[in-house]
């Protein structure tokens, strides 16, 4: 059996349970999670550990969370007073777990599928998705990763052009697959928007709903908008249902055309504000 899971932020114990529920046996079953492993919730290290010990059968897509832990292990970025990767940080071989998690996915295509963590501008179709994915994966799993990290941050070009070459054209692909929610209508990202999909301001849809987007078709799954919630269409599948915050931990299990929901309710780790 093939399941999808939304994002955990390191609540293992949610996603303990929620394997015991689907009666999950690696050597039959894959999971495939879409981002946000870590951060927020209490077990960040034991998540990352629960995870790779399922080896092949566990696909791990990289959010934005998992790239800010990257960034404040290389002195790029100083945690957040929400932040709860300080038990990663401190093990005694946070060199290899760093080293693990850089060599995650961004995007996946598999099962009939694609999948991210937050979104897909609309100006690009799969081919285009994955290639940007791989570019940026590359330089992540590269010798000059610090680097890297430093042209990560900001906001900056927010609309999407083929000529974009180095750190612009890598920077929107991050913002894009790892950070996005909301287009305005000229096809740019809007990053200030975080609520549901009905308080977008005129001039604003999810970008899932932007009319003519180039992946128009193809089924995509992705994590990273909570207040969004679980959205179950048949070309789209939201999965975050805000574990953290106190709500549930979601997984689809896929067969063939058919699917199932099955959730956890989760301990609440955060209070939103």
């Amino acid at each position: 059996m093939n399941y999808l899971i939304g994002d955990l932020q390191g609540c293992c114990e949610a996603l303990d349970r929620l394997l015991v529920d689907i009666g999950f046996s690696p050597s039959r079953d894959r999971i495939f999670v879409l981002g946000d492993l870590v951060n927020r919730g209490p077990d960040s290290l034991r998540t990352l550990r629960r995870l790779r010990d399922l080896g092949d059968a566990a696909t791990c897509l990289l959010g934005n969370h998992d790239l800010h832990l990257l960034a404040v292990a290389h002195g790029i970025r100083r945690a957040h007073k929400s932040d709860t990767v300080a038990d990663v940080l401190d093990a005694p071989d946070v060199s290899a777990w760093l080293d693990w998690l850089r060599h995650r996915r961004l995007a996946v295509h598999e099962l009939g599928w694609l999948m991210v963590h937050a979104g897909v501008p609309p100006q690009w179709n799969l081919q285009t998705t994955l290639e940007l994915a791989a570019e940026v994966e590359s330089h992540l799993r590269g010798p000059g990763l610090r680097e890297f990290l430093q042209t990560m941050y900001g906001n900056e070009p927010a609309l999407w052009r083929a000529d974009l070459v180095g750190p612009d054209r890598w920077r929107f692909a991050i913002n894009a697959l790892t950070r996005m929610r909301f287009c305005r209508l000229d096809g740019s990202l809007d990053f200030e928007i975080k609520e549901a999909a009905s308080a977008a301001p005129p001039g604003c849809v999810p970008w899932f709903d932007f009319s003519g987007r180039a992946t128009a078709g193809v089924p995509i799954a992705f994590g990273h908008w909570s207040t969004l919630g679980l959205v179950n269409r048949p070309d789209l599948l939201a999965l975050d249902t805000g574990c953290v915050w106190g709500g549930q931990l979601t997984a689809v299990r896929l067969v063939g055309s058919e699917r199932e929901v099955i959730q956890v309710k989760c301990r609440q780790a955060q209070v939103p504000g």
